[in-house]
């Protein structure tokens, strides 16, 4: 069988999986109509595909990080530090996109993040292309690189807000758990491309056109995006809906980032979900980015794992994703917080026997099933509990904060191991590596006990609004759908 087909043929049975499973969730009814459903299916999949290239376009470095430095390019504490900067160069930005977001609205900042990051993953080929010809020394490239990928990661920003800012309005509290599921499907899949597709394509083709075709893909889906979504069920002809959130009933005008930070921040509730996303992008980033090297330094093959890293990501995102939206809505009452706590429950012991079986087979698939829980709770807390908390209105403000605690501590893990990971030939023995188990057992226990104090946290209607939440959306249509 050619290669090519034997890396189509994976994700055409994920695709049909995923379609299995899409069609298997649980309905909630809140009175919509069956022409908004499909409207808002043309509104929010093209939208979650293009996330799921922007994961293309962002994860491809840490995929191919020990070619990088095979070739030359890069060592393994310059990977580190590059990704690192990166990381809080994109948790920081959201100060600023967040609002920006806002404002704007998340169509107009989905077709920037997808445009930067199209842009920026080309002059990352660029620089690998005239680095291997030979036409850069060492230190420009790691320059050069470092400057990319952080200007990648500030257009990548806007990526996590858009996708709450532009859902929030379509859909109801009550079906928003379910939605979350879905997007971890679609979070998954940006990641079998990255960890995936990346690798093969920078084996097969040059580690530039790694760079080059999630540039291309971005390219094209921005012209789809452009034509395809719309901010709000009223821009694209249909009634506007009370989805029964943070801003349900607040009819005023938009008020600043200084007043919205402050509202967010007088809810002891949103203080706790930052710190528990802190440990969740530090557990997330720990195992999904240097599983790989591990396995790549210390020549462990456990005979699946390490050579089908993205697929395997890719079905634990389902299953993770899948599980904390079905629970959350129909076992939960739409809370997101016991979701969590049973998540992390999972990954405080899968970090356990991590340590315990470092270095035999089992490693591999106990990183795959700590990849499950962590996407399960990045999901729920960074793009559902930000809209209910934030509401449709604040969406942006409210998922910039979050999302952006998630991604410093991807910088400080990133700083972190390259610095106490081994390296060179200490690097090939597996018990050298128990710094990393070790570093992410305590950040797994923090995040489980933040993670019950928030078991029975759920939004507040603004304005005194009684009975919102049990109030029935409207979305039949006003005009024929734009």
């Amino acid at each position: 069988m050619p290669d090519w087909l034997k890396n189509l043929l994976p994700i055409v049975l994920l695709l049909a999986a995923i379609a299995v499973v899409v069609s298997r969730l649980p309905k909630i009814d809140v009175g919509h109509s069956e022409a908004f459903k499909r409207r808002r299916f043309l509104n929010w999949f093209p939208l979650g595909l293009t996330y799921a290239l922007l994961y293309f376009g962002r994860y491809n470095l840490s995929a191919n990080a020990s070619l990088l430095e095979k070739i030359g390019l890069l060592t393994k504490q310059e990977y580190g530090d590059i990704d690192g900067v990166g990381s809080i160069l994109y948790g920081v930005a959201f100060l600023l996109n967040g609002p920006l977001t806002d404002r704007w609205g998340g169509r107009a900042t989905i077709l920037i993040a997808a445009g930067g990051s199209a842009l920026m993953n080309a002059l990352l080929g660029v620089v690998t292309m005239r680095a291997q010809a030979g036409q850069m020394e060492h230190g420009s490239v790691v320059t050069a690189m470092t400057v990319l990928f952080a200007a990648n990661m500030y257009f990548q920003s806007f990526g996590a807000v858009s996708i709450v800012k532009v859902n929030a309005p379509w859909f109801h509290v009550r079906e928003r758990g379910v939605l979350g599921g879905v997007f971890g499907i679609l979070i998954s899949l940006g990641l079998y491309f990255a960890y995936d597709w990346s690798r093969f394509i920078a084996k097969a083709m040059g580690m530039t056109a790694a760079f080059m075709i999630p540039a291309a893909l971005l390219v094209g889906f921005l012209i789809l995006d452009a034509f395809m979504i719309r901010d709000t069920p009223g821009q694209a002809g249909f009634a506007d809906f009370d989805t029964a959130d943070a801003s349900s009933g607040d009819t005023g005008e938009q008020v600043g980032l200084a007043e919205v930070a402050r509202k967010m921040f007088s809810q002891k509730v949103i203080w706790i979900i930052i710190a528990i996303e802190f440990c969740s992008g530090f557990l997330r980033n720990a195992v999904m980015k240097w599983y790989l090297v591990f396995a790549d330094k210390t020549g462990f093959k456990d005979g699946f794992v390490s050579e089908n890293w993205g697929v395997l990501l890719c079905v634990a995102g389902i299953l993770g994703g899948i599980f904390a939206g079905l629970i959350s809505d129909h076992v939960f009452d739409s809370r997101r917080g016991p979701v969590a706590s049973v998540l992390y429950a999972g990954l405080l012991g899968g970090t356990a026997v991590t340590l315990v079986v470092l270095g035999s087979p089992l490693t591999g698939w106990a990183v795959v099933f700590m990849s499950l829980c962590v996407i399960g709770v990045h999901g729920m807390l960074s793009g559902t509990a930000s809209m209910d908390f934030g509401g449709k209105k604040n969406a942006g403000v409210a998922t910039g904060i979050i999302d952006g605690f998630v991604y410093l501590g991807t910088g400080f893990q990133s700083l972190l191991y390259a610095r106490i990971l081994p390296s060179g030939d200490a690097a090939k023995d597996p018990a050298s590596w128990k710094p990393w188990p070790i570093a992410m057992l305590p950040v797994a226990v923090v995040g489980f006990l933040l993670a019950t104090r928030v078991w029975n946290a759920k939004p507040k209607a603004a304005a005194g609004t009684p009975g919102a939440a049990s109030k029935k959306a409207e979305s039949k249509p006003e005009t024929a759908a734009a």
